[in-house]
This record gives C-alpha cells, sequence and structure tokens, in this order.
C-alpha cells in the first residue's frame, strides 16, 4: 500500500461523516415536522456505509499478503426508519390533529441525534488526525531527500 492510499481511504471516511452529519442535521431541523410534501409526517433517516471494494473473506489474506488492504468507505444508502414508533401528542388545536385530537409527530429523539452527531464528528476528527499523520509522514520522507 503506498502511502498516497491512506489519503484516499481517510478523505472517503471525512466525506462519508460529513454526509452522515448533514442526514442528522435534517432530522433535527425536521424534529416537529408534521406534514411533508406527501402529506404524512417527516421521517427519521439513516445513512448505511459499507466499504468501497466488497471484497469475500477469502480474497482478504491474499490482499493483506500484498500490502493491498482497504479502499475506503462509502455511503451506501439513505433510508427512512420504520423501527421507531412515532410519537403521538394530543393536541386537539394542531390543524394536522385526527378526530381524536391526537398529531403524529415524527420518530425523532433529539438525544439519539445528538448522539449520533457527537460519533460522526469523533469518527470525522479521526480520520483527519489520520490524514494529518500520514501529510506528516510524507513531509518528512521528502524532507530526507533533500
Amino acid at each position: 500500500m503506498s502511502i498516497f492510499n491512506s489519503f484516499d481511504i481517510c478523505a472517503s471516511g471525512m466525506s462519508a461523516q460529513r454526509f452522515r452529519s448533514d442526514i442528522i442535521m435534517q432530522n433535527i431541523a425536521n424534529v416537529t415536522t408534521t406534514r411533508t410534501e406527501d402529506g404524512t409526517p417527516y421521517r427519521r433517516r439513516v445513512v448505511t456505509f459499507a466499504e468501497k471494494t466488497n471484497t469475500p473473506f477469502s480474497h482478504v489474506l491474499a490482499r493483506t499478503s500484498a500490502d493491498v488492504v482497504g479502499a475506503g468507505v462509502k455511503v451506501t444508502r439513505v433510508s427512512e426508519d420504520y423501527e421507531t414508533e412515532m410519537v403521538m401528542a394530543y393536541d386537539p388545536s394542531h390543524p394536522d390533529a385526527d378526530e381524536n385530537g391526537y398529531v403524529t409527530y415524527p420518530n425523532v429523539n433529539i438525544i439519539t441525534e445528538m448522539t449520533n452527531l457527537i460519533d460522526a464528528t469523533r469518527s470525522y476528527e479521526a480520520n483527519a488526525t489520520a490524514f494529518e499523520a500520514s501529510k506528516s509522514i510524507v513531509t518528512k520522507g521528502l524532507s530526507l531527500g533533500q
């Protein structure tokens, strides 16, 4: 693996975590959105990552011995969360209240979203630190050659 591959791996990690942060921010911004374009309440979105090159385990050992390990991460999909229940609140004066006076609010939990945002931020920082370490190694190597 060349040192320049580490730049690509770190950059893909930073891009993926930035995208994840954007989706988390959308979730937080829509915490009280009771009606979207299709007339339903906003549904929490979740980002799924995967390795850029999906390799069978039998090939991993061969790749490891050839010093070609990893290619970074990519976003495979953004899906809506159907596992978490929507929040029902009694508010008969709300324009989106049903016949019983209950309003269906999004399944967004601010505490969960803030925890996920901290996780995404720390992952981004870890990738940035690894990028800086790789850059420092390259810089030291170039200065030795002078």
